[in-house]
């Protein structure tokens, strides 16, 4: 049935090889599971995205033979002989390659297109088999794409291999059988009267009538012609008659030499072979159990080391900046001069003695784990989650960039093929706390509570994200592009590419984000000196005092947040006039925690706002900002409730 607009792709294999997971990694979310008409046997479907054209995608119940009774195997061949599909991947486990080609060869009888997925190639070679694809595609004449479906591998090769048979039409061409075998096929073909109901072609409804003709599948065709029934009894005899065995067995027997001829030819079995360091250390770390269990333990540790070299790093560069700053209150006083140097002086050692000492560490770890590899295999494994807030993994490369800052990871949803996809995914980034709010929770909860509160913190975060991507989700209903993540291979980092991208994201904080905190802290000093800060702050009481809970003088430090994240805890200190030592002398353990959910999800930063605007329009840019503001308020009043 030709549907250009989207064509139909069943998913057909053998039970067990891997073919649900294939499906599942390009049908993701939007993927359904009804009934087929007459029975009970589900079969899984979904239309997806890929790449700017649809597909309707088919994932249907394994099995082993196209000659069958069982219900669900029959679910197949009502699927194929009646919907007619537009091509068939035929996905088949390499580890058992021989086995599997035997269902190959039916399909390529029955002459839809047809591309093969040779799955779980990596178990294969642990097992010490190696399979020539390309070799074995051309003696089946259909291209044969090599992927391991639980670790995402060539799933996009396979669907370019799609899209080029669907584009370019033409039919598989059988492998013919032995001579005497051909012959008698041959000659039942010729014998079918005008108007008989063919399937696909008329060499495979002759097959398929000598194959189940007698045999426990039952008749191809249920009751055929006399005429034709006598010359189906006449091939059964002379089959039997020759082989000495059933016509079914002789068939079968047939395909199961092809199968092993073709496995012969294109396999190598290299005993003994051992698997390298990184291919091992992949199945651990894309393992489908332990796999999440290193996920989390990464994070942990992530944030662990983090906190570990900023901790002692801001007390020991602090001391210098408490020091000087009591000096100059001592020789200025409290006038004009002393606010500008204060503010000048804060700004300089937020950056310096607050920022920085959690902004290198986070950078440099990210660059060496995105350089070993393991960002795209955390990706791969979230995969399920992005699954669950209507996203496909491959939004997860600009989440990761989030976590180093928000504007170039909404820049970089223009990879993403769908605008529903592209506007969510931009939505929901101002969620992942950048490296500035990564800085507050680290420099505040981690520091006064310890790194577990500030585990807890992310853990939230993440919830927050799937609970706003998945509401969001039931108002954008598009189909979602499949899930093409290419997973780059495991290396050793190197600590030269790793010290320049570190080298790169620090240069442009201090270009562009260092002068603004130098600036709105010289800010709120003047505005300190000319009590404009006390206006701010009570215009914003309600909220600040009433609604949150926390100090009145904070107020102003919402308003400078909007400019830079960081900025709010720099003014945080100006505000409450302490130092970063003895801040808990003036606010409690919970306001310290209110204070940090709220700035920290409240509205996207300046940049962020105007990056939204230009990226998904002004609509979806203010959107994104009442979102964070009703979601701050929110949490930070359960926050309270809770503490």
């Amino acid at each position: 049935m030709n549907r250009p607009d989207a064509p139909s792709v069943v998913f057909i294999g053998q039970p067990n090889s891997g073919k649900s997971t294939l499906f599942n990694s390009i049908a993701g979310p939007k993927a359904e599971t009804s009934n087929f008409p007459g029975t009970s046997i589900k079969h899984t479907h979904s239309r997806v995205n890929i790449e700017g054209r649809l597909l309707d995608i088919v994932d249907l119940p394994g099995a082993y033979s196209l000659c069958t009774t069982d219900p669900a195997e029959q679910v197949v061949l009502t699927h194929l002989f009646d919907e007619r599909p537009d091509l068939v991947v035929n996905v088949v486990d390499a580890s058992t390659l021989s086995r599997g080609l035997e269902l190959t060869l039916e399909l390529v009888e029955l002459g839809y297109p047809l591309v093969v997925a040779l799955n779980m190639t990596d178990v294969a070679e642990r097992k010490g088999v190696r399979t020539d694809a390309a070799a074995l595609g051309r003696l089946l004449g259909v291209p044969v794409v090599p992927t391991i479906a639980a670790h995402g591998r060539g799933v996009k090769e396979l669907l370019d291999r799609v899209f080029e048979v669907l584009d370019r039409g033409g039919r598989p061409r059988p492998l013919p059988f032995s001579a005497d075998v051909e012959d008698r096929i041959a000659g039942l073909e010729r014998s079918l009267p005008p108007g008989f109901p063919v399937v696909s072609n008329a060499r495979f409804t002759a097959v398929k009538l000598v194959e189940t003709a007698g045999h426990a599948c039952g008749d191809f065709l249920g009751q055929v012609e006399p005429g034709l029934k006598a010359d189906v009894d006449r091939v059964l005899r002379e089959l039997e008659e020759r082989r000495g065995a059933p016509a079914y067995e002789v068939v079968s027997a047939e395909r199961h030499h092809q199968a092993m001829k073709l496995f012969e030819d294109t396999s190598r079995v290299l005993r003994g072979r051992r698997m390298t360091w990184d291919k091992r250390l992949d199945a651990v770390l894309m393992h489908p159990v332990l796999g999440y269990v290193i996920l989390a333990a990464v994070f942990l540790a992530f944030f662990t080391v983090i906190f570990k070299v900023g901790s002692p790093l801001e007390s020991l560069l602090l001391g210098p900046f408490i020091k000087l700053r009591a000096a100059l209150a001592a020789r200025l006083g409290s006038g004009l001069v002393f606010h500008l140097a204060e503010g000048l002086l804060q700004g300089i050692g937020g950056g310096v003695a607050i920022v920085l000492p959690y902004f290198l560490p986070l950078l440099f770890l990210m660059s060496a784990l995105e350089d070993f590899g393991y960002l795209a295999r955390a990706g791969f494994l979230l995969d399920a989650f992005m699954h669950r807030i209507g996203l496909h993994g491959k939004s997860i490369s600009p989440f990761v960039l989030g976590f180093g800052c928000n504007v170039p990871a909404i820049m970089a949803t223009r990879t993403l093929e769908s605008h529903r996809d592209r506007v969510l995914t931009s939505v929901l980034i101002p969620f992942i706390p950048c490296s500035a709010r990564t800085t507050i929770v680290l420099a505040l909860v981690a520091f006064y509570l310890g790194p577990l509160w500030a585990m807890g913190f992310y853990a939230a975060n993440i919830l927050v994200v799937a609970v706003v991507g998945w509401a969001l989700s039931r108002f954008l209903k598009e189909p979602s592009p499949g899930l093409i993540l290419e997973i780059p291979s495991l290396k050793a980092p190197r600590a030269g590419a790793i010290l320049r991208k570190t080298w790169l994201q620090v240069h442009s904080f201090i270009r562009f984000a260092w002068p603004i905190l130098i600036g709105g802290s010289l800010v709120l000093s003047l505005l300190s000196y000319v009590r404009a800060d006390r206006w701010i702050n009570g215009v914003l009481a309600p909220l600040v005092v009433k609604g949150l809970g926390l100090p009145r003088e904070l107020g102003v430090t919402l308003v400078f947040g909007f400019l830079r994240k960081e900025l709010s805890l720099i003014m945080m200190l100006q505000a409450l006039g302490v130092d970063y030592h003895s801040i808990m002398s003036v606010i409690t353990r919970e306001q310290l925690v209110v204070f940090t959910v709220f700035i920290s999800f409240f509205i996207p930063c300046l940049s962020t706002f105007a990056v939204l605007w230009k990226e998904i329009g002004k609509k979806w840019a203010f959107v994104s900002a009442g979102l964070s503001v009703g979601v701050a308020l929110a949490l930070s009043w359960a926050v309270r409730l809770v503490l």
